[in-house]
């Protein structure tokens, strides 16, 4: 039975909103809410944080800046939409440096939390987790063992654990210095291909 009791998630995210661990996003957002997508998903996305001028303000992972943008691009190549997937990051909240800017999550900030991830794949139990971006995929790693590298392996599909990991680019602006962004939708149709096609995975979900 792939479904959790409703309590286990109300409890993860009742002690999500009420955590204070991390000093610098102490009156941060805590993004992990109904917003985030369907709890009982088959595909699971993993960015990296919130960022300031998206998800801190709307509650909803990958919405409301130029990185939601992006993302909703990679969701109609994949012809999958937010109904049918959760979206979740390796920290939940917004960090930011001196000047106010996104700023990435701290080695300490993301052990901090990691159980948080770990929890929510366990409550979703998707079939297909996506990492989105180097820091996703390492967080992951540290959850189950992979030999994924962004570069390597972006636009494929390979089974961890039980489940299944795929690994894309993280859709921010900054990535198409690393990949050009028609390159990058094309990694996203090939790992929506993989999962119809081999996971049962089709556009309606």
């Amino acid at each position: 039975m792939r479904s959790k009791p409703q309590c286990e998630k109300d409890f993860l995210i009742s002690e999500a909103q009420n955590c204070a661990v991390c000093p610098r996003m102490k009156e941060s957002r805590r993004v992990l809410s109904d917003r985030n997508g369907d709890w009982k998903a088959r595909v699971l996305f993993v960015a990296e944080a919130p960022g300031r001028l998206g998800a801190e303000k709307t509650g909803i992972p990958l919405y409301g800046d130029q990185t939601g943008s992006r993302f909703e691009e990679l969701l109609e190549a994949m012809e999958w939409n937010r109904s049918g997937v959760f979206l979740t990051n390796a920290v939940l909240c917004n960090p930011r440096d001196s000047a106010g800017n996104n700023a990435t999550p701290s080695a300490a900030e993301i052990k901090n939390c990691s159980g948080f991830l770990r929890r929510t794949i366990e409550v979703v139990d998707p079939i297909l987790v996506i990492a989105l971006g180097r820091v996703a995929l390492e967080v992951l790693g540290g959850i189950h063992p992979h030999s994924c590298a962004v570069k390597a392996s972006c636009g494929r599909i390979t089974p961890w654990g039980d489940r299944h990991l795929g690994v894309l680019y993280h859709p921010s602006p900054r990535t198409q210095t690393q990949r050009r962004w028609a390159d990058q939708i094309n990694d996203a149709r090939s790992i929506a291909i993989f999962a119809r096609t081999r996971l049962g995975i089709g556009p309606a979900n």
